[in-house]
């Protein structure tokens, strides 16, 4: 897995634009090419969140644009995020893919280099290669294409595993119309497997978020809340109104600290996470003994701790033990933080 996953999570984390776009682009490829669409479109996802590119910034050549357009004919369904992705007549781009992989290797240029040694043999070369020498890439793609095509999956997914041998382009295998299916599917001749796969995504998702991660402080409320909900793939819930902050208040018999009563005023509790507890609505909140838990009762819990301060917020875990947070928005930028990775 380390021939893909250094690179592409080097460029993610340092290249150009481009250059990272490229890399998440073949990346998502290689995913979706190797039985695990749903590990790319994750990725692809996280992509657009973190980058707010244009998706067209993952579609650089025009093998890139037939793979995107023979995977999506292979699922049955195009993902919201590809609407801005023009659709393609499929038929013509399977001629023209198939003119692609048939096309000799290019010739070089002669004459470039004079009559100097390095001049005749370029000009050798070249002569050579006008022959038409046959790129064996292409050719043992071809090759699998055809026989899949003529209704031999396992004559096809031999002459894959002959085409894996060449240092093979992905995107030129998933634009195969008739390829596709059978890489979707599971096929998997480069031999990613389930576990590889989860661990490259797993990667670059990382590296982006690690590349494109928010100034936390710079973040207002809703911006905080709604980041966090956005990469929990949650929905959140209505504000708090100042009565109802209010009246938790009066039954308390003290005041909530002001940023946890601003977070409320956004949010009234936010639901669970897999590590991280349901955080309570205002009308929920009461105290036992001075302590007020502010979420629901659990193997894991946060808790308003008095304090010469105030309050501090104290957060009991099962597994991470217990942590002692300033103020409330620390603890739920720390809780961000650790979404990001």
């Amino acid at each position: 897995m380390h021939e893909q996953l250094e690179p592409a999570v080097s460029a993610v984390l340092t290249a150009g634009g481009p250059q990272a776009d490229r890399a998440v682009g073949d990346t998502a490829l290689l995913l979706a090419g190797s039985g695990f669409p749903g590990e790319a479109d994750r990725l692809v996802r996280t992509w657009l969140s973190a980058t707010g590119r244009p998706v067209t910034a993952l579609v650089s050549t025009p093998v890139h644009a037939r793979a995107w357009a023979m995977l999506f004919e292979t699922l049955g369904e195009r993902p919201k995020w590809a609407g801005a992705l023009l659709p393609l007549d499929l038929d013509a781009e399977e001629a023209a893919h198939r003119a692609h992989l048939s096309r000799p290797v290019p010739s070089l240029p002669t004459g470039l280099l004079g009559d100097s040694t390095a001049g005749r043999i370029v000009s050798g070369l070249a002569e050579h290669l006008e022959k038409g020498a046959e790129d064996p890439t292409k050719t043992a793609l071809l090759r699998a294409e055809d026989l899949a095509r003529d209704g031999d999956p396992e004559a096809a997914r031999e002459a894959l595993a002959e085409w894996a041998a060449l240092r093979p382009s992905m995107p030129a295998a998933l634009a195969c119309r008739h390829l596709a299916p059978l890489l979707v599917a599971g096929a998997d001749p480069l031999g990613l497997g389930e576990e590889h796969a989860t661990a490259l995504a797993a990667e670059l998702i990382a590296a982006l978020r690690t590349r494109h991660a928010p100034d936390t402080a710079s973040l207002d409320w809703p911006a905080l809340v709604g980041r966090i909900l956005e990469l929990r793939e949650q929905t959140g819930r209505a504000p708090a109104s100042t009565r109802d902050t209010a009246a938790a208040e009066a039954r308390l018999g003290r005041e909530l600290p002001p940023d946890y009563r601003e977070f409320l005023h956004t949010s009234d509790g936010l639901p669970a996470d897999v590590t991280f507890p349901r955080l309570l609505a205002a009308a929920e909140l009461t105290a036992h003994g001075g302590v007020v838990p502010i979420s629901e009762a659990g193997e894991s819990m946060i808790l308003l701790s008095p304090a010469s301060s105030g309050w501090v917020v104290v957060q009991t875990d099962p597994v991470l033990g217990t942590s002692t947070h300033r103020t409330f928005r620390e603890l739920l930028e720390e809780h961000l933080r650790l979404l990001e990775i």
